[in-house]
């Protein structure tokens, strides 16, 4: 039969579909074996009322056979099959889908056939990997068969074929490319890349997918030991067996599967060692109908603060695997959760590879979002060990993800925040704090340093803890940011334990420490002097008790953030005009008026200003040390050591 051209739109399609549509090349396998379930669905439907198909459930499969030598792949099915126009009409013009239109043309509510196709360019994908693709189609009810034939863009042909099984079907048959040093199309007549596409792709179509499968056993042989036992050894063998799991383990009653079978799952399904803290299953119905398996991780991925780690839930229609990583489904202060969404109502690009950005995508993933939150939450409640496990390993993604967007979550995530108490001695919520505030206390408390052992020695703290209030430890980078985004809990402001005003003084006490203030400026200006540039004030201090001298920041950046800007401008290599180059504290020195050094330094001050100078400088460097922060020049601080001791 004479060679038929693909229609001129269909050829510049064809041409794109190749060279861009799909970004994979491995995808055409999940496309043939889709439309090889689409068959079968079809004629499964008919069968329901056509006692002739003389089928049952049971009988339907799609076989997948590796010719090595001839480099061919086949992709077979029972299903209802093509006849000779319909290969015209289905595979001589792109873009038209024959599932489609089985569908619409049903009698009864399109709705209650779920079939994959909708696009008709699935098929197409073949010719990434294929020199040439064969159909060989007999439709349900037609005593002949079809043969389609077509390298690509250059034509089709269409002819009859004396195919000696009488029952509907078809066979694609794919002459692969030769490889290139940049293509192994090769591999797709290996048995292990079949299989590992078939789990990853088409695990859960619903018919079975059948494949020659390599096998050992141990046979004996001829030879016989020293003891005249046969001597045994190990042979490879073939066998045609089922290789997808056809029923998916989110589709199954929760009384079917334990949360043991879920854990196996997902230490399986996404490579984890551990099992998680949390599995959450979902089977909604309505406007937006979708089933989920969300798995809530206990140890962080190795690579999950890089820029390597993807995001997102792995996606599904009709058992069909249409997205590995669906960053969309959210948000970015969960994106920790692994798990599996599946749903007839996606809305999918031609490609079936991407989401169009659609009402029934923001439904799902606002319900998702939801139900982390609220599981979550239940852990927190009532399983406070696995919880606490779980914070560990993704707290600080919780405080990246409360300080985004100005603190737009703050109300989802700041009953989830943990942070470490100086009277508990562990982690606790800040309802917990709350709950646990006297009468008289006014704010939440809090210090920011490197760790808690500094925290618990820190001199601006004496005047809390001689009150009795419990303080909050935030230890990590950005939890001065997490305190300014939240502003407040449950109607109570934060307060830093640096700040001027604690809450705690009376009006006689504020009284007292102005008259030192005015008392002592003429010493106070000197120090500011001694240390020009490097403080903007020296002050009495109403918070200490037993340290000599602390240092605080004046304006809206603190010390732990200048800490935290420096970092982030030594990792990205910037110059000190950089974005990061002018966050610095404006640097408060506190003195104790009541502390032996001040009377030194008083004394210095009338007696011998080069002293005094040295005293200032060394008061300065014992703030900057018991602050945590680096001394500007070790060697100057131990010569003003020794020039004061001797």
């Amino acid at each position: 039969m004479a060679k038929k051209q693909f229609k001129s739109e269909s050829k510049r399609l064809l041409d794109l579909m190749v060279n861009s549509i799909y970004t994979h090349k491995e995808i055409f396998l999940r496309e043939l074996i889709s439309n090889a379930s689409d068959a079968i669905d079809k004629l499964c439907y008919i069968s329901l009322t056509d006692d002739k198909v003389g089928l049952n459930r049971d009988d339907f499969k799609i076989t997948i056979e590796a010719d090595k030598e001839g480099r061919v792949l086949t992709i077979s099915d029972n299903g209802v099959g093509m006849t000779a126009a319909e290969l015209e009409s289905n595979l001589g013009v792109i873009a038209r889908s024959g599932s489609l239109k089985f569908k619409n043309d049903m009698e009864e509510k399109p709705e209650d056939i779920d079939i994959i196709g909708q696009f008709g360019v699935g098929f197409y994908s073949a010719f990434m990997v294929a020199s040439r693709v064969t159909v060989i189609s007999r439709a349900y009810g037609e005593d002949t068969a079809s043969k389609w034939v077509s390298k690509g863009s250059d034509g089709y042909s269409i002819e009859p074929y004396e195919c000696p099984d009488k029952g509907a079907g078809t066979n694609i048959i794919i002459e692969l490319k030769e490889d290139t040093e940049d293509e192994q199309y090769g591999k797709y007549l290996e048995e292990y890349t079949l299989t590992s596409l078939i789990k990853k792709y088409s695990d859960y179509v619903r018919w079975p997918i059948m494949m020659e499968v390599t096998k050992s056993r141990q046979v004996e042989t001829d030879e016989t030991d020293d003891e005249g036992n046969k001597k045994k050894t190990w042979e490879d063998y073939t066998e045609t067996e089922v290789v997808n799991s056809r029923i998916p383990i989110w589709q199954r009653s929760k009384n079917d599967v334990s949360d043991e079978d879920c854990a196996e799952f997902y230490k399986e399904k996404f490579l984890d060692m551990a099992d998680p803290v949390s599995v959450i299953r979902v089977s909604a119905e309505g406007l937006v109908s979708y089933t989920a398996m969300l798995f809530i991780p206990s140890v962080t991925p190795y690579d999950y603060f890089t820029r390597e780690f993807k995001a997102g839930l792995q996606l599904y229609s009709s058992g069909v695997m249409i997205m590995e990583h669906c960053s969309d489904l959210l948000p970015e202060h969960f994106r920790f959760v692994k798990g599996i969404v599946e749903s007839p109502d996606f809305s999918l690009n031609i490609s079936r590879e991407m989401l169009q950005h659609d009402r029934q995508l923001k439904v799902i993933a606002t319900n998702i979002e939801k139900k982390v939150k609220s599981e979550l939450k239940k852990l927190m409640e009532t399983e406070r060990e696995k919880y606490e496990t779980f914070y560990k390993s993704f707290g600080i993604q919780l405080k990246y993800g409360l300080t985004n967007g100005f603190g737009a979550s703050k109300d989802m995530l700041s009953d989830l925040i943990m942070f470490y108490s100086s009277k508990a001695e562990k982690l606790i919520t800040l309802e917990e704090y709350v709950k646990n505030m006297t009468e008289d206390q006014k704010y939440i408390y809090y210090a920011a340093g490197e760790n808690t052992a500094l925290l618990d020695k820190l001199p601006q703290a004496e005047q809390v803890r001689e009150k009795g209030y419990e303080i909050l430890y935030l230890t990590d980078e950005i939890d001065e940011f997490v305190v300014r985004a939240l502003r407040n809990f449950q109607e109570k402001d934060f307060r830093s334990v640096n700040d001027e005003d604690l809450g705690i003084e009376s009006d006689e006490d504020k009284k007292e420490t102005e008259r030192l203030e005015t008392e002592n400026k003429d010493v106070l200006d000197f120090v500011k002097e001694a240390l020009t540039g490097k403080i903007v004030a020296a002050r009495v201090s109403g918070k200490l008790k037993t340290h000599p001298v602390a240092l605080a920041a004046g304006g809206e950046i603190s010390l732990e953030m200048e800490k935290y800007f420096k970092t982030m401008q030594a990792a990205q290599g910037q110059n000190a005009g950089g974005m990061f180059g002018e966050m610095r504290a404006e640097r408060v020195l506190e003195l104790n008026v009541e502390h032996p050094s001040f009377a030194a330094l008083k004394d210095a001050y009338e007696n011998d200003k080069d002293k005094a100078t040295n005293i200032s400088k060394l008061l300065y460097g014992q703030a900057l040390l018991t602050a945590g922060v680096e001394l500007e020049d070790p060697a100057e601080f131990s010569e003003l050591i020794s020039t004061l001791l001797f």
